[in-house]
């Protein structure tokens, strides 16, 4: 079915201060500017629990989005945050319980939303972050944190066959979506509590800019992030050159000269594919040029020994999995809201 998109061009009246920008740099040896880059990272609330220096060195061939000026990323940013505005009042309910709270940096813009309607309002809800970085940011709001385990500690265990959604809703960004809806996340290394949370959800709602928008997975977006067990992230690496990978690198931290550690004590693996196919275009899948559906990689993925999850949030919707039965998972948003670079949103749902 051809998704549903609705364009908004009104863009906000939002004055957005100057980005902050590190006074000086440690020099760096033997690096060629035409292979590295520094990249500016997501305010300190948004990172994983290891600090990051305000900007590290990033290879060439990990770059995804082509660079933006000064002027065009104020206009995206306050699309963007007229996005999360748009998103809260569309789906966000009084009624609600329990809400989950992403890793993406858009989701800033979402707490700010749902802080904005007051303890009346939220006072009564529960919030369960995907991390360290949306634990602050919630608790920075003024709003009650509510960790994965307590959620299902709180709301007990009601027996086989009982409905797993505790969530009523969980709002997160995306690294790329493709024309079904179909995702790749993990870039800001919290997948894994990511897929929890969104398994956990009645629905997703997903909010990003626009440039994170293409028609399938791997277009702009340079390769799938899989978190693993360090003691097998080699052999993890080798099943996915098998798999039709390209050069699949276990990430390091920008801050040290080692691996990054996830909030989960584990390694993170990116690993290039060619860009993947629909999923409803199942019957082109072809192994050996490495080819494959978000569903089928995720599937093949997740069966090498070592994998804990793969960052392609794809399948059924929560709505959808609902319907099909109480232990079918729902990972996929129900709709995006996509900031643009004049300033504007669009949806697709």
């Amino acid at each position: 079915m051809k998704p549903t998109v609705r364009a908004f061009t009104t863009a906000p009246s939002i004055a957005l201060g100057a980005s902050r920008r590190p006074a000086a740099f440690r020099p760096i040896d033997n690096l060629s500017s035409a292979n590295y880059r520094l990249v500016a990272l997501p305010p300190p609330f948004l990172q994983t629990r290891y600090p990051q220096p305000p900007c590290y060195i990033q290879p060439a061939s990990r770059r995804t989005m082509a660079a933006t000026g000064t002027a065009d990323l104020s206009l995206i940013e306050a699309a963007k945050r007229a996005a999360c505005q748009q998103a809260v009042k569309d789906n966000f309910s009084p009624s609600f319980k329990y809400v989950g709270i992403g890793s993406g940096s858009t989701i800033a813009y979402v707490v700010e939303a749902i802080a904005a309607l007051g303890p009346e309002v939220s006072a009564g809800m529960k919030f369960v972050p995907t991390g360290a970085g949306s634990t602050k940011l919630i608790r920075d709001a003024g709003l009650t944190v509510l960790q994965v385990p307590d959620l299902l500690i709180e709301v007990g265990f009601a027996g086989p066959g009982t409905s797993r959604q505790h969530l009523d809703i969980y709002f997160d960004g995306a690294d790329e979506v493709d024309a079904e809806l179909n995702c790749i996340k993990g870039g800001g290394a919290c997948l894994f509590q990511e897929k929890v949370v969104s398994r956990l959800s009645k629905k997703f709602i997903c909010v990003a800019d626009s440039r994170k928008k293409a028609d399938r997975l791997l277009t702009n977006w340079a390769y799938i992030p899989i978190e693993v067990s360090p003691i097998a992230a080699e052999l993890v690496r080798q099943a996915l050159i098998d798999l039709g990978s390209k050069d699949p690198a276990i990430r390091f931290s920008p801050s040290t000269t080692t691996h990054l550690i996830t909030d989960n004590h584990n390694y993170l693996i990116d690993a290039p594919f060619p860009t993947l196919l629909l999923n409803s275009q199942a019957d082109f899948i072809d192994p050996v040029r490495g080819l494959w559906t978000p569903d089928a990689l995720t599937a093949k993925i997740r069966g090498i020994l070592g994998v804990l999850e793969v960052g392609i949030f794809s399948g059924l919707t929560g709505p959808q999995a609902t319907a099909a039965g109480p232990d079918i998972e729902g990972v996929k948003p129900v709709k995006i809201y996509f900031g643009k670079p004049d300033g504007g949103f669009e949806t697709q749902e």
